[in-house]
């Protein structure tokens, strides 16, 4: 039988500084009509260039194809004018991306940017195509699709965006569907959904999948046959079950079993809270009418107390748009906030922004997208500089370099990378950086907001083990901000489980975890063991 899609030697090379980065090497795979093919590695493996390939989506010229094939249906794609290519996206083949955030059009409502690939595919227009976006919103089960079809993007919550993703993947009926990473950024619960939803869809279609992933146990439930990619080169392919079971490389054995493990280091005792928030409320206002009067709150936090102690981790978990975000950022007066909160002995909820300013050094944030948060246009050197210019402009330029040297060489970067640009570092170095730069001004305190989530599991577990061993060593709170269990489970002290703003359950880490009472933290911990 023939395959649906069949790549046989691809390579890929990139130029960067003059020089040709070879990321994809001579590597063969085939997906076959109603499968679901898993490419799986760690970053900078060529999983994801790879399938990027497959739709010609790579950065030509900087990028270009040295040598290979790609068959679709048995007609070579690779290479093929753009016209074949329009043809292919969208249509036969249908592709959802990692972050919808950033692959939605922000100025578009959801009604539009479904419409437009109906217009460009079908020739459907007005009331027809409204009558088909409703029923493709109505296929991924979007909670009320007669109004959030008029939403902006920043509007839906990170589930609603990836319905709405899938439901243009899925507009024009594609006999394959690409998922790059369809659920790194959602929450345990809606990873169910979404992942389940795929799997209905490709039943009730007799869909190809083709999909990238760097979480295992995603791959496990969704995958008939894996290929297992490192360094651009392909090492093992086999049927799920047999590669988990009995798997024939070293590397993917490292992979599987690639897990953040172990608990979180004691914290030391003798001292006073470094943070305290007692009754912490964000609300927004939500306005209508002609006049735009206030007309509700959206109580994004509602009464949140918390006490976290020097050497001691918080593990804030919770579904998307339960306020875990909102409180840390109301704790570090990033957002205008009711209630107390005390940092480092000095109450800061009513400072005015020039008292807090010297404060701000002892209270970092890392945040979930290192490449993001990180500016495209600064050097490493001066992404980590940048907090002391702020907060000693007087500092000699040759103290400056020993510093950010000395930050580096904490999270294990090497001094050579001060002079490279975030886009020439995988996601763990990026996440890296992101840490030196709130480390090197000595903080007491970091916020880090899911700042595993868009990195592997082996990237995963060895950043894991690098904060436990910098908490260790410099006594620092964490406030820590995640929806994957795994890694809460291997840093926390204490967990506080939220939903709708408020707190449901909190409590020692251990109990939690092993003795969850309220029911929405059993529904949790059920999606995280069992995500699809």
């Amino acid at each position: 039988m023939s395959a649906l899609l069949e790549v046989r030697d691809l390579q890929v090379s990139f130029r960067s500084e003059g020089r040709e980065i070879r990321a994809v090497r001579g590597v063969s795979w085939r997906v076959d009509a109603g499968e679901t093919l898993a490419l799986v590695g760690e970053s900078g493996s060529g999983k994801s260039v790879s399938a990027l390939s497959v739709l010609g989506l790579l950065p030509y010229p900087r990028a270009w194809h040295p040598g290979g094939s790609i068959r679709f249906e048995g007609e070579e794609i690779l290479g093929a004018p753009d016209a074949v290519l329009r043809h292919l996206r969208g249509g036969p083949i249908g592709v959802i991306f990692q972050e919808p955030l950033t692959s939605l059009n922000p100025l578009h409502r959801v009604d539009r940017q479904i419409g437009e690939t109906l217009r460009i595919h079908q020739g459907l227009t007005g009331a027809r195509a409204r009558r088909r976006i409703l029923e493709l919103l109505d296929l991924v089960q979007l909670p009320d699709p007669v109004r959030q079809i008029r939403s902006f993007p920043h509007e839906l919550s990170g589930g609603q965006r990836q319905r709405v993703m899938i439901a243009m993947a899925l507009a024009n009926n594609p006999r394959l569907l690409i998922a790059d990473e369809p659920t790194t950024a959602l929450d345990v619960t809606v990873q169910a959904e979404i992942l389940q939803l795929i799997r209905d869809l490709q039943r009730r279609f007799n869909m190809a999948v083709l999909l990238i992933s760097h979480d295992l146990n995603v791959v496990r439930h969704m995958a008939d046959r894996i290929a297992v990619m490192r360094d651009g080169e392909l090492l093992e392919a086999a049927p799920a079950e047999t590669l988990f079971h009995s798997p024939g490389h070293p590397y993917t054995r490292e992979l599987i079993e690639a897990e953040p493990a172990g608990r979180p280091v004691p914290v030391p005792g003798g001292q006073g809270p470094v943070l305290t928030a007692d009754a912490v409320k964000v609300h927004f206002p939500v306005r209508g009418g002609f006049l735009r009067r206030v007309q509700s709150y959206v109580k994004a936090v509602d009464g949140v107390d918390l006490a976290l102690a020097p050497g001691q981790t918080i593990g804030v978990v919770g579904e998307s748009g339960s306020g875990k975000t909102t409180l840390a950022q109301a704790v570090l007066r990033l957002l205008a906030a009711q209630g107390r909160v005390v940092f480092d002995g000095r109450d800061i909820s009513r400072l005015k922004p020039k008292a807090l300013r010297p404060l701000r050094k002892g209270m970092q944030m890392v945040f979930q997208d290192p490449y993001g948060s990180l500016s495209p246009r600064l050097s490493v050197a001066q992404i980590v500089a940048e907090g002391l210019e702020v907060h000693a402009p007087g500092m000699g330029e040759a103290e400056r370099h020993r510093l950010i040297g000395q930050a580096l060489a904490e999270v294990g970067l090497p001094e050579a990378v001060m002079n490279r640009y975030p886009h020439e570092l995988s996601g763990g170095q990026r996440q890296r950086v992101a840490l030196a730069r709130a480390l090197v001004l000595k903080p007491k305190l970091i916020v880090l907001d899911e700042p595993t989530s868009a990195l592997d599991r082996s990237v995963q577990a060895r950043m894991v083990a690098l904060l436990r061993e910098l908490q260790a060593r410099h006594r620092l709170a964490y406030l820590f901000i995640s929806h994957d269990l795994k890694v809460v489970r291997a840093l926390a002290h204490h967990i506080i489980v939220m939903k709708d703003g408020q707190v449901v359950e909190s409590g020692d880490a251990d109990r939690v975890f092993e003795r969850p009472e309220h029911p929405y933290t059993q529904r949790l911990l059920a999606a995280a063991l069992s995500p699809a």
